[in-house]
């Protein structure tokens, strides 16, 4: 299976959960395929586990990925890396198909080039969003780092330790005072294609904010929303 091209133009594509429609998500394979193709940036999804450490898996739970189910923020990192993932034929048998660190997921992001799109799942304490950004301050590698998170409440947290770092608010609707919440906390935007009009985004890009569709897989729909001025699409296939 390959990627599907769109003329994306101006529009930056990103990788959801890198080359997910390639590889198994929130893994280096899947990573490094994006790593190896036209992506602008790799998006994951980060945890903490019990015992502190940050690892890229989307669910608050293991089965999906790992068939063996676990509560990822109430097991260890030993635990959870001993876990042989499934293809995705959902069969085991990659013994290289494990949950990745954050610090392995920076080191593909800056290895290749691409800006990472780091999703903060749930809500962290500001303790833990301090571990994090250390950890890619450590990488050399925090201007290469766009934040996002549906916690609002993550995204105070970044704006306030980093006033200046790219920072999407997550959502899948569109709510009347939206606008006003990203104008008051200096945030882009990371929206379900579905929500957005092009009027809405018109008055966005009024406001200077940055606008990230997810996620886009069809290249129809990909198409119109490069045509409304959309600046991000994050795809699990589309490049």
């Amino acid at each position: 299976m390959n990627t599907i091209h769109v003329d994306s133009g101006k529009v930056l594509m990103v990788a959801h959960r890198g080359v997910s429609g390639i590889e198994k998500e929130n893994t280096c394979a899947a990573f490094v395929a994006a790593g190896n193709r036209s992506y602008y940036g790799i998006e994951t999804d980060v945890h903490r586990t019990l015992d502190g450490h940050f690892v890229c898996i989307h669910d608050d739970t293991t089965g999906r990925v790992a068939i063996d189910n676990l509560k990822v923020e109430e097991s260890t990192f030993d635990t959870l890396r001993s876990l042989v993932l499934a293809d995705t034929d959902g069969v085991k048998g990659r013994v290289d198909l494990r949950i990745p660190t954050l610090r392995e997921y920076v080191r593909v992001c800056k290895k290749y080039g691409k800006v990472g799109v780091l999703e903060l799942k749930n809500t962290f304490e500001p303790a833990d969003i301090q571990k994090i950004i250390d950890i890619i301050r450590e990488e050399d590698y925090l201007s290469g780092i766009i934040f996002i998170s549906f916690s609002l409440q993550n995204m105070i947290c970044v704006r306030a330790l980093l006033p200046k770092q790219p920072c999407q608010y997550l959502i899948s609707s569109f709510p009347e005072d939206l606008i006003d919440t990203l104008v008051k906390y200096d945030l882009d935007l990371d929206i379900h294609y579905k929500a957005l009009t092009e009027e809405n985004l018109a008055a966005l890009k009024e406001k200077g904010i940055r606008v990230n569709v997810w996620t886009v897989d069809n290249p129809e729909d990909a198409k119109r929303l490069i045509g409304w001025g959309v600046d991000y699409i994050t795809s699990n296939i589309l490049e």
